[in-house]
């Protein structure tokens, strides 16, 4: 079996996760340091790893806050501007949410190595809401196990340029782009992939909330892409050019508490470029934005198209 499947099986840590402790040099076999993912293990060899400490790096100038919707001693729950990279990459020059993370002296896990502390999933630059952070091991462990089984998970909300007939839910695979490195498509060998959506308010342009059960790269705006929708704003995948960010925001964050075991929902303030559209779109206050309500149409399936 591969290194890198053997531990994330043992550990309940995400594949990624372990991939940045091997090639770290922090996982041995047989008291040997092993920095390849793909590195055979049997069943009589003896594995151990190690996460990253924490290490200073140049400073980066963090001019900006970042809305807090939860804390305790284990998790920080945040509300993601408009264009905050998630972490530093070799290709990100601006400061970035674990930067200001840093900055606040927060503690924060060391599962996902020295550039990723803390963080157990991603929101796309542009695309804003709810995001949980691990502030130490046990936490993050426990959040990716919850990742892994569906315990843990959001409910976007989005507005697209064209409405939905019906409530619908798209299960078909989504791959790499054969024709564009940069962008996701449905593909007949790619990986699993559901998404369900719920019509809210709208005739021309329509705003819909999109629940996700598996979490592949831009898995929203692909899905929609395939039947011919396009969230606002998202011309790479082939919404008109408007100027706008792309009109998407993790709204609601459900998950189980590492540590007291009980079952937490998080509500994302939508931001106000954002809730502006919504407004001239939803000309009245519209009572289908309630958390309860949209959770309870995500659970009565019996409603919705089926598009494979």
């Amino acid at each position: 079996m591969r290194l890198d499947k053997y531990l994330s099986e043992k550990t309940g840590f995400s594949r990624n996760q372990i991939t940045n402790l091997i090639k770290s040099g922090l996982v041995k076999v047989n008291n040997k340091t092993i920095t390849k993912p793909s590195f055979k293990v049997s069943n009589n060899d003896n594995v151990g790893y190690e996460t990253k400490t924490f290490e200073e790096k140049e400073e980066v100038k963090v001019d900006f806050d970042v809305p807090i919707i939860y804390e305790d001693d284990d998790i920080l729950v945040i509300n993601k501007p408009s264009g905050l990279v998630i972490h530093p990459a070799p290709s990100v020059k601006e400061a970035t949410l674990v930067d200001w993370l840093k900055a606040k002296n927060i503690t924060l896990s060391t599962i996902s190595g020295e550039e990723r502390h803390g963080i157990v999933h991603r929101i796309d630059k542009e695309t804003t809401g709810a995001l949980v952070i691990a502030k130490n091991n046990e936490a993050h462990q426990f959040l990716s196990e919850q990742l892994k089984d569906k315990t843990m998970g959001r409910i976007y909300l989005a507005i697209i340029d064209l409405p939905l007939k019906e409530n619908i839910e798209i299960d078909r695979p989504i791959g790499r782009n054969p024709k564009n490195r940069l962008k996701q498509a449905v593909v007949s060998n790619g990986r699993e992939a559901k998404t369900r959506f719920l019509k809210l308010c709208g005739e021309k342009e329509e705003i819909i909330a999109c629940k996700l059960f598996t979490g592949r790269t831009h898995q929203i705006r692909v899905h929609l892409n395939s039947i011919n929708r396009h969230i606002v704003g998202d011309e790479l995948y082939g919404a008109k050019n408007s100027n706008q960010r792309v009109m998407l925001h993790a709204y609601i964050l459900y998950l189980i508490h590492p540590k007291t075991k009980e079952k937490m929902t998080f509500v994302a303030e939508i931001f106000d470029d954002m809730k502006q559209k919504i407004n001239l779109i939803c000309k009245e206050e519209n009572e289908k934005f309630n958390k309860e309500y949209i959770i309870k149409q995500f659970d009565n399936f019996s409603d919705y198209r089926v598009y494979k």
